[in-house]
């Protein structure tokens, strides 16, 4: 039967030695939190990888910003990508959408191909995107094994509704993840609408870019 597992975003080396500690099944590492999270220096990757015996997916996103890319920028991250696979890492998380609003299939599609035989997650692109239903097909269609989304909302709370649609649409076909804003206060309302999933959070509690040791092991209680 399927678990309720926990990853954290980690933005620096302090927090990937706080979540192996603290429980957490998987790491995504990143860098630059007031951005969202961009791609992670190549030698703290190394370094993490080094230290930990969990899972951990490395983000591939090259700025802060819209998820619209350049031809240069798309070379960028298909660079980070064979540079991160070296490391035996165990993931990736990225996604590109086009100017629409749409999923970009042809550049995901290559990197997911790019990426291969590692997991990959389509990241937050998915809540601003024009249509769920579409984009839930097409990000299935490129070969993702995980969707990490707010469900719309600023934060999980916001939309949780949405999360439980899109949790349905998908139907087992994709792992649903639900991050964004999700603390221990609210990891119990979601579990009540939620099928067991994958949950993400940073597990920061104050002004810092580093997670607390005490939320995740209470995140991981919910579990």
């Amino acid at each position: 039967m399927k678990k309720n597992q926990l990853e954290i975003a980690c933005f620096n080396y302090e927090s990937a030695i706080i979540a192996q500690e603290s429980g957490a099944d998987r790491i995504e590492l990143c860098e630059n939190m007031e951005l969202g999270g961009t791609t992670p220096n190549v030698f703290l990757a190394e370094r993490v990888r080094e230290k930990l015996s969990i899972k951990m997916h490395v983000i591939v996103r090259p700025r802060g910003g819209d998820f619209v890319y350049t031809d240069d920028e798309f070379a960028e991250m298909k660079e980070d990508i064979q540079q991160f696979k070296k490391l035996g890492i165990d993931g990736f998380v990225f996604g590109i959408l086009n100017l629409d609003g749409s999923v970009n299939k042809k550049q995901n599609q290559e990197l997911v191909e790019l990426a291969s035989p590692l997991s990959c997650t389509f990241h937050r692109a998915f809540d601003v995107v024009n249509d769920i239903a579409q984009s839930l097909e097409d990000v299935i269609n490129c070969g993702f094994q995980t969707i990490l989304t707010s469900g719309r909302g600023k934060n999980v709370e916001e939309g949780i509704s949405d999360l439980e649609m899109i949790q349905k649409l998908a139907n087992d076909r994709i792992e649903i993840m639900p991050g964004g804003g999700l603390r221990s206060s609210n990891i119990k309302l979601l579990q009540t609408k939620l099928e067991p999933t994958f949950y993400h959070s940073s597990a920061i509690t104050d002004n810092t870019e580093t997670a607390n040791p005490e939320e995740i092991k209470e995140l991981r209680n919910f579990l």
